[in-house]
């Protein structure tokens, strides 16, 4: 196995560890582990670019990763009371629909490149900043820079709100397309 495919086994496994850090209220730890999670995503991107060591593998098993870790993180926070659970049900919503879109389009044999769009990769960045800004909030001790962040706090719960609806949006009306591509060929 590369490099960059056990820096990305190694997030994934770190999953569960989050989310008990959350649930039991180490909030501080959880911080840290979600900083040391999307550094590591960093290294292992630059590792898989850099040393041409990019994988089959690799390219299903980040996004996985990734998805394991914000989605966790988000059930965490929700469960904890630190995001609202509508929010949570949205964020936990937009992406069972696009892995069961996936998979409806691989079982009806759909060739699909699993890019993503312009406005997934803005909603993704707008959840790790909500779920980062969350658990700094919450864990780290922001007092000497007598910032008040519940204002943004607020702000980013809409703004990942609205990416949020307009990704899920984008993927629901392009499998839809797909769909009746596949409908009319047969």
């Amino acid at each position: 196995m590369s490099v960059p495919n056990l820096i990305t086994l190694g997030r994934l496994l770190v999953v569960p560890v989050e989310v008990y850090l959350i649930l039991v209220g180490e909030i501080g730890w959880a911080f840290w582990l979600f900083v040391a999670a999307g550094v590591s995503d960093a290294v292992d991107g630059f590792i898989a670019r850099t040393f041409r060591s990019r994988t089959h593998l690799g390219g299903y098993l980040d996004p996985l990763a990734d998805k394991a870790l914000l989605v966790s993180v988000y059930l965490a926070l929700g469960h904890a009371d630190y995001l609202p659970v509508w929010l949570v049900i949205l964020v936990v919503f937009r992406d069972i629909l696009i892995v069961g879109g996936v998979l409806l389009l691989y079982t009806l044999k759909e060739s699909l490149a699993m890019q993503p769009s312009w406005s997934s990769k803005v909603n993704t960045t707008a959840q790790i900043a909500l779920a980062g800004l969350v658990l700094a909030l919450h864990g780290v001790d922001l007092a000497a820079l007598d910032l008040d962040l519940g204002g943004v706090v607020d702000a980013m719960i809409w703004v990942v709100t609205a990416t949020t609806a307009v990704s899920g949006a984008g993927y629901l009306v392009q499998g839809a397309r797909l769909l009746s591509r596949q409908g009319g060929t047969r």
